[in-house]
């Protein structure tokens, strides 16, 4: 190779550099215009192949900055993100408390679906009624993911999440309490410790909304009940009317769903 081969080679590669590292830099069109100016200044002295080869790498530089942008501005991954589902898509049963539990608490049906989904397959697994997760749910948060109570306890089932830290752990910290499908399934398996417990569902609700040494539970107990029944109905295919919802956080006793607030 002849030194002005060499020569034109190292040029080649030192201009590429330059290109490569401005546009690194460089987050706006008047920069890049600059950039294309000097650019062409400086090689205008120079061989044309030298010329040509640092348009061509400009010109890619420029094309691969402006799709990357408009990769940033459209993010198509929320919808992966989004907790929601086709109600129409559900098994009649799901659909049918989805529609409900929408009109209701006034929850689009969508989101409402994926939770109802979710609490049929929690259930299955965990032999809980999945209505009685559902709720639940509704009388601790009417479905409010970011509801939190004065004692702490935090998202669709109020769980408290100090006390239940741990089993967060799989779904990557305790900051998923607030995201609703790691609440819900926390808060299945503290409602199903609870019962196991008690040796009743009446008695695990109580356990769960930390009245087990209490006098009363304040009713809290019997609105679940109630609202799991209705749920029952609707599933079965039954016409239940519905007044407006009363949410009662799970903050009866000092501290709900903790082991302090129970009989050992």
């Amino acid at each position: 190779m002849t030194a002005t081969a060499t020569f034109t080679k190292g040029l080649r590669t030192f201009f590429s550099d330059i290109v490569q590292g401005f546009f690194e830099i460089t987050h706006n069109g008047f920069a890049l215009l600059g950039l294309a100016v000097m650019f062409a200044t400086i090689t205008l002295g120079t061989q044309p192949d030298l010329r040509q080869a640092g348009e061509i790498k400009l010109f890619g530089l420029l094309q691969s900055r402006l799709s990357g942008t408009a990769t940033e501005t459209a993010d198509v991954e929320g919808v992966e993100r989004a907790t929601a589902a086709n109600p129409q898509e559900l098994p009649k049963r799901q659909a049918a408390v989805a529609y409900w539990l929408s009109r209701k608490y006034g929850i689009a049906p969508e989101p409402l679906s994926a939770l109802v989904a979710e609490a049929y397959a929690v259930g299955g697994r965990s032999k809980i009624d999945p209505n009685l997760i559902l709720a639940v749910m509704a009388i601790e948060s009417g479905f409010n993911p970011f509801a939190q109570s004065a004692v702490g306890a935090q998202g669709l089932m109020q769980v408290m999440t100090k006390i239940h830290s741990e089993k967060y752990d799989s779904f990557g910290g305790k900051f998923a309490a607030f995201d609703p499908v790691s609440n819900l399934h926390v808060g299945a398996k503290v409602l199903q410790e609870c019962i196991s417990r008690a040796g009743s569902i009446e008695g695990g609700l109580k356990y769960y909304v930390g009245a087990a040494n209490l006098e009363s539970d304040n009713g809290y107990a019997a609105k679940v009940l109630a609202e799991h029944n209705r749920l029952t109905q609707v599933a079965n295919g039954g016409k239940v009317p519905f007044s407006a919802p009363q949410v009662l956080p799970a903050s009866v006793g000092a501290e709900p769903h903790s082991p302090a607030s129970t009989n050992s």
